[in-house]
């Protein structure tokens, strides 16, 4: 399992350049078997900002399979917090020393994005540095928009069948569409490398070693590009320190550890594993968390081919970065087995916490293990994200699943176009779901102009919190009209 700390909601992984190069490895290898694609990011102060604000980007960093850290922000936060990481692993140094691997393994890179040329460049660079060095295909198409996807390119892409895709949109259009289109291309690893490919080529300069040792190399950029990036970097680091100090000062307990094992006892019943932890799930204890962990995942999965577990959090006194990482990794590891991780009894300390980061919505949550069961039975009977379909003076209600994304938008997307075809007066009733991605605004956008092609229209009801928020960034209000509930949507 992962070795996480979290920075204000983003998951870091605790890794050296060598440990990361080792795990790109084992995920080429799970991805050429499977077809799975693992998707990474280079994480700095600019990616926490904005995923701060953006639900979206938040819930795809969350959900990335490796996030390092490319920002010195990052590395300063992670000794204030008492757990330094292993090193910085930054996307300019990350590409290079992957060509360098890829070119000794045999693996193919794909080059997608950049400015005209650039992406060109950097791949012919890495050829002349890289003898042997396999280039699958480079693209620098303009991609306006992330709701209209370009099938021809996703084709040229999926014939080149690349070990490796760098994506260079910028943050955060090379994150939701490496998100968006994961598992359509299948490709190994996917990466968002931003400016990455304009230091290879030499569009732009790097820091002096010296600058980036010291970190100072967000002084250098901005030296070079003042006017560009003066904002930016004072809007990141004034954001970045406010936000930090609050959850330093939340995280700040320090002072004799108590030598407890962070878990108590974990048993399973039926189909579902229930670990309880007492106690403080930090630095010192997570290991033996994780190890617990890892033992219970495989004993669920003998026993009842799945990943479900309940988090029993009713006797923990404290979460420092490092135990939210543990529970994170968890969950992370739970779903891509096709199961869960549900926390419950969380104390109103560790609450908390969980707001303050951002992860209550990535967490299903509740006040006791007993609902907490008892959910787990009523999903495994009726499915979460079984569309409901009925009829409200002429206009046809769809309730949207509780997570709008890549994964569920092609079954809604199936049932919202054969709805279209008895009625073409549709309602997407979204007061149950908690979160949407740019999969899910693409389907609205395709239902809405299907609708008004056949003489109707498509209304959004019931949107709140991270959905609205998420509505609200993209300006999708402008798109498809919005209510606070059915009831005003079909008056």
């Amino acid at each position: 399992m992962r070795k996480l700390l979290i920075i204000l909601g983003v998951p870091i992984d605790d890794l050296s350049m060598a440990e990361a190069l080792d795990r790109i490895e084992q995920f080429i290898m799970v991805g050429r078997s499977t077809g799975k694609s693992h998707q990474i990011a280079t994480v700095n102060a600019d990616f926490v900002i904005k995923a701060h604000a953006d639900p979206e980007l938040r819930q795809i960093l969350q959900e990335t399979d490796m996030a390092t850290a490319d920002g010195m922000p990052l590395v300063w936060g992670a000794r204030a917090l008492g757990v330094p990481l292993a090193g910085r692993v930054t996307g300019a140094d990350l590409v290079p020393a992957l060509a360098a691997r890829a070119a000794q393994n045999g693996y193919s890179l794909y080059f997608l994005g950049g400015a005209p040329g650039v992406a060109l460049r950097a791949a012919a660079r890495l050829q002349e540095l890289n003898a042997g060095l396999r280039i699958a295909g480079v693209s620098s198409p303009a991609i306006p928009s992330l709701f209209e996807p370009d099938p021809a390119l996703l084709d040229t892409i999926r014939a080149a069948h690349p070990d490796i895709l760098l994506v260079a949109l910028g943050n955060p259009k090379q994150e939701k569409w490496i998100n968006m289109h994961a598992s359509e291309l299948s490709i190994p690893i996917m990466i968002g490398v931003g400016g990455t490919l304009d230091f290879i080529a030499g569009t732009t300069r790097r820091a002096p070693e010296w600058m980036q040792h010291a970190g100072l190399e967000w002084l250098f950029r901005l030296i070079q590009e003042p006017r560009r990036l003066w904002k930016r970097y004072v809007v990141d680091l004034a954001g970045f320190g406010l936000f930090f100090v609050r959850q330093w000062w939340v995280m700040r307990r320090s002072g004799p550890v108590a030598p407890v094992l962070p878990v108590a006892d974990a048993l399973i019943v039926e189909d579902t594993a229930i670990i309880h932890i007492s106690g403080r799930l930090d630095a010192h204890s997570a290991p033996a968390f994780t190890l617990k962990a890892q033992e219970v995942l495989a004993n669920i999965s003998m026993v009842a081919n799945t990943s479900k577990i309940i988090v029993n959090l009713s006797k923990a006194e404290f979460l420092d970065s490092t135990g939210v990482g543990a529970l994170v990794s968890l969950t992370k590891q739970a779903r891509d087995a096709g199961g869960d991780v549900v926390l419950a009894a969380v104390p109103p300390p560790i609450i908390k916490v969980l707001s303050l980061l951002r992860l209550t919505q990535f967490f299903e949550i509740h006040e006791d293990t007993d609902s907490a069961f008892r959910a787990s039975r009523s999903h495994a009977q009726t499915p979460a994200d079984a569309e409901r379909v009925q009829v409200v003076s002429g206009w046809t209600i769809l309730a949207m699943p509780r997570r709008l994304d890549v994964s569920t938008t092609p079954q809604v997307t199936d049932t919202g176009l054969q709805t279209l075809e008895l009625s073409p007066r549709l309602v997407l009733d979204f007061s149950n779901t908690t979160f949407m991605s740019s999969a899910g605004l693409a389907f609205i956008m395709r239902l809405s102009r299907e609708a008004k092609n056949r003489g109707g229209e498509v209304r959004v009801a019931g949107c709140s919190g991270d959905v609205l928020r998420t509505i609200e960034l993209t300006k999708f209000d402008k798109v498809v009209p919005l209510f606070a509930d059915v009831k005003q949507a079909t008056t």
